[in-house]
């Protein structure tokens, strides 16, 4: 039998994107990273099998046609670790939106050659955020695909506090943001096949989540919004932020994962490292910090270590 956890919230940071990066002007630092170390983190921390994503910005830097290389380059490299370590290895396929017939292509190339575990997306696109009907295309095909959906936070359309790095702040809002989008334009029930993973413990959803359904217009008595998804109460927008995943990445906490666990579904709440992003004395004290948390017991280390996730990629499981 297989044992060990599975990361569903690991990085890669290949060298054809880091140049890319750069040339469109950065913005931020990024870590080293290499198979090799990303092995050795893993064995570090019990983790059998790390699904690896692109993280923010993605793939577009501005231009369609250069997007859709450097997305089919990234893929294609991700696959070829996977291919000569299943065992150790998954991806979360790059989609260059809001590209979106190059997504729809990458989509299709990376489901139906590649045989990518899942896709990522990011909760925003130039301010565009997840749910809004510019992104319908790509929602339905995933839907049709039944496709495995990692949503990672980006920058908020916005400016940045000056001294303040995203990563600390502005992440957590950018996925509750992206959350509270798609359920109050109903995509978790118009395409029910799409299981999304929410980054960070899900932002700000737990803590917030009972506040977003009051505030949302989502009462009986207020009428609907043009463009929103139909029949929203308090307790469907309840329900339907419950339909998603959640990854325990940065939020191996005493005070995260109370409110984690208070909301979240029991087979919804699955392991996450962040690693490069989060250094490696980070992801240890986060992973110590969830193995140590008194109120899960062995069985719900076990979900959350591995079983959660091998229900939602059944070739790990073993």
């Amino acid at each position: 039998m297989t044992t060990g956890r599975i990361d569903l919230h690991q990085h890669l940071v290949p060298r054809v994107f880091a140049e890319a990066f750069a040339a469109a002007g950065g913005g931020h630092a990024l870590p080293g990273w290499s198979p090799s170390g990303a092995l050795a983190v893993m064995d570090e921390h019990a983790i059998a099998t790390g699904v690896l994503s692109l993280s923010m910005p993605g793939t577009h830097f501005g231009d369609d046609a250069a997007a859709r290389r450097l997305t089919e380059q990234v893929n294609d490299l991700q696959a070829e670790l996977v291919k000569d370590r299943p065992d150790r290895f998954g991806m979360f396929a790059t989609l260059p939106l809001p590209d979106v017939d190059g997504a729809l292509a990458a989509l299709a190339h990376a489901d139906d050659v590649l045989k990518a575990d899942g896709v990522i997306l990011l909760a925003n696109h130039r301010g565009t955020y997840l749910g809004d009907p510019a992104f319908d295309p790509v929602m339905a095909e995933l839907d049709r695909r039944g496709t495995l959906v990692f949503i990672h936070p980006a920058n908020l359309p916005g400016p940045a506090v000056p001294g303040l790095a995203p990563a600390v702040a502005d992440f957590l809002l950018d996925t509750t943001r992206a959350a509270i989008s798609m359920v109050l334009h109903g995509v978790p029930r118009r395409y029910p096949n799409v299981r999304m993973i929410l980054s960070h413990a899900g932002g700000f959803v737990p803590y917030a989540a009972h506040r977003i359904a009051h505030l949302t217009g989502a009462i009986e008595r207020v009428t609907p919004r043009e463009g929103l998804g139909p029949g929203l109460n308090q307790e469907t927008v309840l329900d339907d932020l419950r339909s998603f995943w959640f990854d325990t990445a940065l939020s191996g906490s005493p005070t995260a994962l109370p409110g984690l666990l208070a909301f979240a579904r029991p087979d919804h709440v699955v392991f996450g490292s962040d690693w490069p992003f989060a250094p490696t004395e980070t992801v240890g004290y986060f992973t110590d910090g969830l193995d140590a948390f008194p109120a899960i017991d062995a069985a719900g280390h076990a979900a959350i270590d591995r079983g959660n996730a091998e229900v939602l990629l059944p070739r790990l499981a073993g």
